[in-house]
C-alpha cells in the first residue's frame, strides 16, 4: 500500500523535476544521449550519384536494375537506472537522504527520456537485485520507477555491484544507455563493470553526502554502520581522529575515481548538501560537446 505521505513525495517529486526537465534541461539530454546510429527503412532504384556501397545487391539481381538501401536516424534509446537501494542510501546530513536525492536525480533523467520517445526501466539493488522494471515509455511508467526507489525496502542492508552488473548484461542484450546511481561503497565490481561498459553506455551517478568525508567536532559519538551493522564508539574532539577518517576517505575516493576514469565511464558526483541542478546541466552539456567532436 502506498501511503498518503509517499504519494505526496512522489507528487512533489513530478512537479520539482518536470520544472527542471522543461526549465534547465531542455534539449541537453537529447544532445548529450544520441541513438545506436542508422536503421535500414526502405530500398528504392538507383540515381546517378548514388554511392555504390548501399546497392542492395539481392533485390538488384532480383529485378535486374540497381536498388540502393535506404536508411534513417535510429534516434530511440533504452533508459536502464540502476539504483542502489542498500543501508548505506538511507544517510544524510545536509538537505536531503542520499536515497531521496537518487529518486530526484533519476526523475530527472527519466522525464527526459520520455520526453524524447525512450524506453525507462529500473533495477533496484543491494547485495542482490531486488527490482527489476523492463524499460516502456510513458509517465505513469516512470512515476512506477519513482515510486519503487522511495518504497522499496531493500531485503539486505549491503551492496554488491558487481553481481547488478553481471545481472544487467544478461536481461538487456541491446545496446542502452545505464545510469548507476550509487555511493559506490563497495569493491571487486571492476571486471563486470569493464564488461558492462563494453555493451553499453554506462554512466556513473555518485551520490555523497559531506559527513562521509568529514567528521564534526562534536565530541563521543557512536556511529553505526548502516549496512554491516557495526558501531564503534569515537571521540571526533581530535584532530587526529578526524585527520584519519578525512584522509582514509579521501584516498577511497581517489581510487573510486581512478577506476572509474581507467574503464571510461562518464562520472556526475552529486551531492545532498548542494543543489544538483547546475552540476547536471555541466555534466549533460560537457557530454554533448563531445558527441560532436
Amino acid at each position: 500500500m502506498i501511503t498518503s505521505d509517499l504519494a505526496k513525495k512522489i507528487r512533489r517529486i513530478q512537479i520539482t523535476t518536470n520544472r527542471i526537465v522543461n526549465q534547465v534541461m531542455a534539449g541537453q539530454y537529447q544532445s548529450a544521449f544520441k541513438g545506436r546510429g542508422m536503421e535500414f527503412s526502405e530500398v528504392r532504384e538507383y540515381s546517378p550519384g548514388d554511392d555504390i556501397r548501399i546497392i542492395d545487391w539481392n533485390v538488384t539481381a532480383r529485378y535486374q536494375r540497381p536498388f540502393v538501401k535506404q536508411f534513417v536516424e535510429e534516434r530511440e534509446l533504452t533508459v536502464l537506472f540502476l539504483i542502489d537501494i542498500s543501508g548505506s542510501q538511507h544517510f544524510g546530513t545536509s538537505r536531503t537522504l542520499k536515497s531521496d536525492l537518487a529518486a530526484e536525480l533519476s526523475a530527472i533523467l527519466a522525464f527526459s527520456a520520455i520526453r524524447s520517445n525512450d524506453r525507462v526501466g529500473s533495477i533496484l539493488f543491494s547485495n542482490r537485485v531486488e527490482t527489476y522494471v523492463p524499460p516502456k515509455k510513458g509517465t505513469q511508467h516512470v512515476l512506477r520507477v519513482i515510486r519503487d526507489i522511495l518504497y522499496t525496502r531493500p531485503a539486505a542492508a549491503t551492496t554488491n555491484i558487481s553481481d547488478v552488473l553481471e545481472y544487467l548484461n544478461r536481461v538487456q542484450k541491446r545496446r542502452a544507455v545505464v545510469f548507476l546511481v550509487s555511493d559506490f561503497l563497495d569493491q571487486g565490481f571492476e571486471k563486470n563493470m569493464r564488461l558492462a561498459a563494453k555493451r553499453h553506455d554506462l554512466v556513473a551517478l555518485v551520490v555523497e553526502d559531506p559527513a562521509e568525508s568529514n567528521l564534526p567536532a562534536a565530541g563521543w559519538m557512536a556511529m553505526r554502520d548502516p549496512e554491516t551493522g557495526r558501531e564503534l564508539l569515537v571521540n571526533t574532539s581530535r584532530s587526529s581522529v578526524r585527520r584519519a577518517f578525512k584522509e582514509r576517505m579521501a584516498g577511497y575516493r581517489s581510487e573510486r575515481d581512478r577506476l572509474l576514469k581507467s574503464i571510461g565511464i562518464d562520472t556526475l558526483h552529486v551531492s545532498t548538501a548542494r543543489n544538483y541542478e547546475s552540476d547536471l546541466y555541466r555534466f549533460l552539456r560537457s557530454r554533448a560537446r563531445r558527441m560532436r567532436a
